[in-house]
């Protein structure tokens, strides 16, 4: 037993440096992949194709992750495995900013879908391994601690990535995309090192756990799972009509420098920190489908700021909501199915919800892609119109969805309203107070 809880300890802390280095990488690729496609010469649509359709094959190849754990030999092997192609893939990526030759827009994609499938492969995995050494009771508390600390490295990596833009325009902007894209895939050879240092844990097979994608989706009228699943894919396909004409209509239609689009960012990510440890505190009291009811409610509304002003710090503002309101789903919306499914299913779950949640993301990328430049324009830029249509299409299945599933277990009941009241700090909840910032 002594030697159980050496190696679950000396495993969190390899997975944290390997998360430190992930999360340098994401600071670059999470920004600037658009970013680069657009200095390439991609169109609207396009950068459509590049938000969307690595994640539509990331997420379809998903539904062989179980055999390639078990084919593979252990969750662990194909997470260095799988990190290590994409390293690889991000080095190719930077010596494409060196290669001038017809295409290259379309050989980014290539190379983004061969990175994606590799980075969806480890989540599965990655997800219930994690799960095997953190009590159900302290995951939303420690999540939010981890979460909030790798956020803050994501947070410099972008911020260093579009100085490092905006000082090397004079030179060149190939020059900078090089570098940063350069410095990304070191860092991801580095966090495959520190993944290796985990301990794998042996899987019981579960003859129950063998189940198809078809036979998963056949459960929504029963399995409060499967609704689950529909809420967030309904939420990610309403989001990514909008998500990725952010940058575009920053970047392209207002004009903004590299830095300007780097600190509306950073607005987002650093406010999403702030509240990742209330939310996740408030998960472990209240259970993560009240946060994922108010998150969601929130991040349904986001869009519909745009349409009010662009003036810079203005839409910092909107961005830190943004931030504030996304890190609750996306927290809770993990933990959720942590809770609810058990570890012999965790793998093949993860796997399957994210196949949905993949496919919502790239038909909602795509269809924005196609309308972003054939909407009428509303306060003189179609695009503007197209986040109105996410607003409406967000509220459409928010208020469809966030009924049909119900919390997995015991928790406090309080309404939406005392819940927001308490996050926000008007009207604290009882026992959710404390220092937050310490590491569970």
């Amino acid at each position: 037993m002594r030697r159980l809880k050496i190696n679950v300890r000396e495993s969190l802390r390899a997975s944290f440096k390997d998360g430190v280095f992930a999360s340098l990488m994401a600071g670059v690729t999470d920004h600037y992949v658009i970013p680069f496609a657009l200095l390439l010469g991609a169109t609207v649509q396009q950068v459509g194709l590049v938000s969307a359709f690595p994640k539509l094959l990331s997420s379809v190849s998903q539904l062989y992750a179980v055999d390639a754990v078990q084919r593979i030999g252990g969750r662990l092997k194909l997470l260095t495995r799988a990190v290590f192609t994409q390293a690889t893939m991000l080095l190719a990526i930077a010596f494409l900013a060196w290669i001038e030759f017809p295409f290259r827009v379309e050989f980014l994609l290539l190379l983004l879908v061969f990175f994606s499938i590799s980075g969806a492969m480890t989540g599965p995995a990655w997800g219930s391994l994690m799960t095997e050494y953190i009590p159900k009771g302290k995951r939303g508390s420690y999540f939010g601690w981890r979460n909030r600390m790798l956020g803050m490295v994501n947070v410099s990596s972008m911020t260093a990535a579009g100085l490092a833009l905006y000082w090397t325009k004079e030179l060149s902007h190939v020059t900078g995309f090089f570098l940063i894209f350069l410095v990304a895939a070191s860092c991801r050879f580095v966090s495959a090192g520190y993944l290796a240092q985990m301990s794998d844990v042996p899987q019981r097979r579960d003859p129950a756990s063998d189940f198809t994608f078809f036979d998963f989706l056949a459960q929504f009228k029963e399995s409060n799972f499967v609704k689950f699943v529909a809420y967030v894919a309904g939420l990610t396909f309403a989001t990514h009509l909008a998500a990725p004409f952010f940058v575009v209509f920053m970047l392209r239609d207002l004009q903004f420098s590299y830095l300007t689009y780097m600190v509306i960012q950073a607005a987002s990510i650093v406010a999403g920190l702030f509240a990742l440890p209330w939310w996740g505190r408030h998960a472990d009291l209240v259970g993560n489908v009240r946060v994922l009811r108010l998150s969601g409610f929130l991040v349904a509304l986001t869009p519909l700021f745009w349409l009010l002003s662009q003036n810079v710090f203005y839409l910092i503002l909107v961005q830190m909501l943004a931030g504030f309101s996304s890190s609750g789903l996306t927290l809770c919306g993990s933990n959720f199915i942590y809770d609810a499914v058990t570890p012999q299913k965790r793998v093949r779950c993860i796997s399957y919800f994210n196949v949905i949640n993949g496919t919502a993301l790239f038909f909602g990328a795509s269809l924005g892609g196609f309308l972003a430049s054939r909407l009428p324009p509303l306060h003189g830029y179609p695009i503007l119109t197209l986040f109105a249509l996410s607003a409406l299409c967000r509220l459409v299945f928010y208020f469809t969805l966030f009924h049909r599933f119900q919390e997995v277990r015991h928790s406090k009941e309080v309404s939406i309203q005392e819940l927001f009241f308490s996050v926000v700090g008007v009207r604290p909840l009882i026992g959710v107070s404390g220092d937050w910032g310490d590491e569970p």
